[in-house]
């Protein structure tokens, strides 16, 4: 390798780190809006879901669990729990 690749190669972790702690607030602020608004969507797809159940002659227990069921998949942090091997309790 040359001088001037192994130079563009050599990073310093705390000048990326001293970038990204300023803009921290900025986008956790951005995604925690985001977050809530995607929840929001997802309770409201249950509601309709758990409406439609019941419509369709299902008991209000049995419908109340498949609801639970259908909104599973849209809880992100459980996805992110087990991504990175946490155990998430609740």
């Amino acid at each position: 390798m040359t001088d001037a690749t192994k130079k563009t190669r050599n990073v310093n972790p705390m000048k990326i780190l001293g970038m990204i702690i300023p803009s921290l607030p900025s986008i956790l602020f951005r995604f925690s809006g985001e977050y809530l608004r995607f929840r929001s969507k997802a309770n409201k797809g249950g509601c309709v879901f758990h409406n439609e159940l019941i419509y369709q002659g299902l008991d209000a227990s049995t419908a109340k669990s498949l609801t639970e069921v259908y909104l599973e998949g849209s809880n992100i942090l459980k996805y992110v729990f087990s991504l990175r091997g946490w155990n998430n309790s609740s």
